[in-house]
């Protein structure tokens, strides 16, 4: 299984968007700061996920919130 999920900072009020196969190690990696693009956001919260059967389906649907421009619709996603 893949999953497309969301991580939030408090620190930052900042949404990290991403996708993965190990849904719990990637939390990990992120939190102990081996990911270059989160590390100075830390600590995150997964704050959403959704699962897909192939890696293409989990990268498309990826991009699409990626491509969602205003915080608000992923807040409103999360509290759906």
């Amino acid at each position: 299984m893949y999953y497309v999920y969301l991580l939030y900072s408090e620190v930052k009020d900042r949404f990290y968007i991403g996708h993965t196969n190990q849904i719990e190690d990637r939390l990990e990696r992120h939190n102990c700061g081996e990911v270059k693009s989160t590390k100075a956001h830390r600590p995150w919260v997964m704050v959403y996920v959704e699962q897909f059967v192939s890696r293409g389906e989990a990268m498309k649907r990826e991009k699409e919130l990626k491509s969602w421009k205003k915080k608000s619709r992923l807040e409103r996603l999360i509290s759906s």
